[in-house]
């Protein structure tokens, strides 16, 4: 089973290499690790209990992902987005970098850091010409981003498995891990701001080049809607004690109903891209299926006790949970922050470690922020490095450092905040 895990990992992370998509590596290596411990001798009628209970809490983040996914893909097809990237005016360098830095660590809590960083990565193309002074503002967007995501529920994909896991809830979750998240920001734009001077000069307009065909109306009608019912997800949560994923479901269900009251007297090809069954076509499903299939392999390795020895065995060498933290944050630069998480939540029980624990918060944070360290380490860098054609070693030469130095900085106020507060 962990021969099956270990190889479909590799499968991941060497995706680009190989040209098949993570999604199928991860679909096949849950699959088999399942497979592999149903024919090794085990009872088949406990097997499926296991998988069931696993499937059960499984399927919740999913459900929740495809409605956010949803939301997010209507109100940028009605682009409510403009709302916020037409309030940038400033052609300082400085003024922009803060101005990008602080819109983006925002924004990533309302949404998550994948769909901020597409958003601003796609904004800087229209304000910023240079392409090297536009890949350092896209390079502390992904700061930004997984700063920004770290301490919202519904900022980074890892913080909602916690959060719908019960390892943390969401009030406390904002109150203990926002300053260090604003210091992991705030040092590395500061050192950053040092190095920027004079003004960005705006690419050429291009004909054509505009905002899309929504009207005004529309597009902040739906921006109200879409971002009131990202918000309202644990308000409901905390009203009806019923999983996230039914509230991001009703938020759907209702933000669908408006938007065909809006467009009630077009037909579908009036509608275009702004239907609910467009978006559904236009979410990224691959990610959605490669988050089902990783968390499946992991759940395998929880029900054989292999992650509960791992959690034994860094516990007898490291025996520091802050360190087992730290190093959980490095390594989400090197490998998916999703199994790290999935495996830390197998990992240590909630009997050892319950809602809101030191442990639980520092995961929360390190998961999130730790993988800026690497353009390879989160979602938000993978796809700024796409966007933005980005290399490898441009970024470990421009921003490792600045990352890790944010990283650290925020690790350290969190623990000192932990001590004085409690």
């Amino acid at each position: 089973m962990i021969f099956c895990f270990v190889a479909g990992y590799v499968a991941i992370t060497l995706e680009h290499n190989i040209k098949i998509n993570k999604a199928a590596s991860a679909l096949v290596a849950g699959v088999l690790c399942w497979t592999v411990y149903i024919l090794g001798g085990h009872d088949a009628e406990t097997v499926n209990h296991h998988l069931s209970e696993h499937i059960s809490e499984i399927t919740g983040i999913v459900f929740f992902l495809l409605g956010a996914m949803v939301i997010v893909e209507l109100i940028d097809a009605h682009d409510g987005f403009e709302n916020i990237t037409q309030r940038i005016k400033t052609t300082d360098k400085r003024k922009l970098l803060w101005s990008v830095g602080f819109i983006t660590f925002f924004l990533s809590a309302v949404l998550d850091n994948l769909t901020t960083t597409i958003v601003m990565v796609s904004l800087l193309r229209k304000l910023v010409a240079d392409r090297e002074d536009r890949m350092k503002f896209a390079g502390l967007v992904i700061i930004a981003a997984n700063a920004g995501g770290a301490w919202s529920p519904l900022g980074d994909v890892t913080t909602t498995m916690l959060w719908i896991g019960g390892q943390i809830t969401a009030l406390n979750i904002v109150k203990m891990l926002f300053l260090p998240s604003v210091v992991c920001l705030l040092l590395p734009l500061w050192l950053l701001t040092r190095s920027m001077k004079g003004k960005v000069q705006a690419p050429a307009k291009v004909e054509g080049d505009e905002v899309g065909n929504s009207t005004p109306y529309e597009r902040n009608l739906v921006f109200g809607i879409g971002v009131g019912a990202l918000l309202f997800v644990p308000i409901f949560k905390t009203i009806t004690h019923l999983p996230p994923y039914m509230g991001i479901l009703f938020g759907l269900g209702v933000m669908w109903i408006l938007t065909e009251l809006i467009h009630s007297g077009k037909d579908e090809i009036e509608k275009g891209n702004k239907s609910v069954n467009h978006a559904l076509r236009k979410i990224d499903t691959p990610s959605i299926l490669f988050f089902l299939g990783i968390l499946v392999a992991i759940s395998a390795l929880e029900s054989v006790g292999v992650l509960r020895s791992m959690a034994s065995w860094l516990d007898q060498t490291i025996g520091n949970v802050t360190i087992v933290g730290v190093l959980i944050g490095f390594l989400s630069a090197v490998v998916d922050n999703v199994p790290l998480v999935a495996a830390a939540q197998g990992m240590y029980s909630m009997e050892v470690y319950p809602a809101d624990s030191f442990f639980w918060e520092l995961i929360a944070y390190c998961a999130g922020t730790g993988g800026s360290a690497l353009i390879i380490g989160s979602a938000a860098g993978v796809a700024a490095m796409g966007m933005e054609n980005i290399s490898f070693t441009w970024y470990l030469r421009k921003f490792t450092l600045l990352a890790s130095i944010g990283y650290l900085a925020g690790v350290v106020v969190y623990v000192l905040q932990h001590q004085i507060f409690g």
